[in-house]
């Protein structure tokens, strides 16, 4: 529709734009809450990590000059502000999960972010017991843990040829 990608095929569908995408299948699979206040919450849970998730997904891209302060930047914003959100959400939630005591988009896309943060930061999660607990219980969905095993379709942090090949076919 607006020649890019992602593009995902599904229900005889060519859905296009990744909230759009996301939205489709979060609400197909039962995982956009059961009512419009529970999606407003789910929504602001992802809106919120959204500018942590942009700031990892352009790091390895960033001259090497800059990965230094890109680091630094992503740490403060998920120690002081992502974070903590996140932590009193499950201290309040009591069921294990953002929103609704049940598996939502939300719960999937802060643990994704979690992970990133990890791989840059492995010690980040040491002032978050809800976020540590929550983490391991993500990890034991069986749904994601199959998608966590080696060989499975989540992409490893970009190495250097990814990035070249990247820059090159987008003329970057």
């Amino acid at each position: 529709m607006f020649q890019q990608v992602p593009l995902v095929e599904i229900d005889g569908m060519k859905l296009v734009q990744t909230r759009a995408i996301l939205n489709y299948i979060a609400a197909k699979y039962n995982l956009y809450g059961k009512d419009l206040k529970e999606r407003a919450m789910i929504d602001m849970y992802v809106e919120g990590i959204r500018e942590l998730m942009d700031l990892l997904i352009k790091h390895p891209f960033l001259p090497s000059a800059e990965k230094d302060s890109n680091t630094k930047l992503i740490q403060t914003k998920a120690i002081d502000r992502c974070f903590p959100v996140y932590e009193q959400a499950l201290a309040q939630s009591g069921g294990g999960y953002l929103v609704g005591g049940q598996l939502t988009k939300a719960d999937v896309q802060v643990f994704e972010v979690v992970l990133m943060v990890e791989e840059k930061l492995p010690s980040i999660l040491s002032s978050f017991p809800q976020l540590q607990a929550f983490r391991s219980r993500m990890r034991n969905v069986p749904a994601i843990q199959k998608f966590l095993q080696p060989g499975s379709q989540r992409k490893a942090q970009p190495d250097d040829n990814y990035v070249k090949n990247v820059m090159e076919v987008l003329r970057f």
